[in-house]
């Protein structure tokens, strides 16, 4: 692939981000972060609130690369087979067994969407996870592959009854963590509230064009763009020192207050995290115009990445949505940049 495909891809994912922007309002920063799941060709979980627009920016996504999709709902009752296979009783009153969501269409499989996935139990969270590190399911006696996969999930943070924690080897998978804010601009609240055009959520989805973006190219365009970009000695170190920081902080003099901080954590970002942190850097430097990282790539999605491949000690966690944020702010700004 040479610079001037670059350059057209480039062009193409500014486009695509900007038509996505158009129908999903006061979301720039979460669209982004997106755009760079879909081409550094990570999976993505949305959390929010209820009614904020996750589901509405999935499946717009969804819709703008084309290809073929699958989308389960979490429940309770749901379990790993569920994902596989289904059976029913035909017209003529005999038992039929049709192929699941996960592996209907086969290697043709482009995005596969997994609502409220917290509702699921753990079991069927472990049979997600194969298809997400191996893009492989076994079934029905053979394999099945998923060479073109992406897994975008979503829970809402307000109903915790008949929920699932997700284990952190699941949450681990993720490339993203992406919370979902309530937009509070009164020229966005008003377009949402009174514009006709926001309130059909399936017609303002069809108005994303399909295929934008063809999925089937991804894969070989995020490794050339993996080999393109390229990281300093110097930005490698400061990487290194992120990483570091998440596991110690105290040694780099970050203090929280009201916190013992040799006691606050329980564990730091695992190394597949900081392998996706250097993905995504160099995909946001492409998408900015620039052929290296710059510190400034791995400020911006450092948040995203990392908060929750960090778990806090036991005697912490009831307030992780305090200490988190403090947290990552805590590393950006004690470990100097380059």
């Amino acid at each position: 692939m040479t610079d001037r495909s670059l350059n057209e891809w480039r062009d193409n994912a500014l486009h695509f981000e900007q038509q996505i922007n158009r129908i999903i309002l006061g979301q720039k920063q979460a669209v982004r972060t997106l755009v760079l799941a879909v081409f550094a060709r990570g999976h993505v979980l949305l959390e929010g609130q209820v009614g904020v627009g996750k589901t509405t920016l999935l499946r717009t996504v969804t819709q703008g690369l084309g290809g073929h999709y699958q989308r389960i709902e979490g429940t309770i009752d749901l379990m790993p087979s569920d994902l596989i296979y289904y059976t029913y009783l035909d017209d003529s009153g005999k038992p039929r067994v049709d192929p699941g969501p996960l592996i209907k269409q086969g290697s043709e499989l482009a995005t596969f969407f997994f609502n409220e996935i917290n509702r699921a139990r753990p079991q069927v969270h472990s049979l997600l996870l194969r298809a997400m590190a191996e893009r492989t399911i076994f079934a029905f006696n053979r394999d099945f592959e998923f060479p073109h996969i992406q897994v975008f999930a979503d829970r809402n943070r307000v109903e915790k009854e008949e929920t699932f924690e997700l284990p952190a080897a699941a949450r681990d998978r993720f490339m993203f963590e992406i919370n979902i804010d309530t937009p509070y601009d009164d020229t966005v609240l008003d377009e949402l509230m009174f514009n006709p055009r926001f309130h059909d959520t399936d017609r303002l989805v069809g108005n994303m064009p399909s295929g934008v973006i063809p999925y089937y190219q991804l894969n070989e365009l995020a490794e050339t763009v993996q080999h393109s970009i390229q990281t300093s000695p110097k930005l490698r170190t400061y990487a290194l020192a992120l990483w570091k920081a998440s596991h110690f902080p105290q040694q780099y003099g970050i203090q929280l207050h009201d916190v013992t901080m040799a006691q606050l954590l329980q564990a730091g970002a695992s190394p597949r995290g900081m392998s996706y942190l250097i993905r995504a850097a160099k995909t946001r430097a492409w998408l900015e115009g620039r052929d290296a990282v710059l510190p400034e790539d791995l400020q911006s999605i450092y948040q995203v990445t990392m908060a929750h491949r960090i778990f806090l000690s036991a005697m912490y966690a009831y307030r992780a949505e305090e200490l988190m944020p403090e947290l990552i702010n805590g590393i950006l700004n004690q470990i100097a940049a380059p």
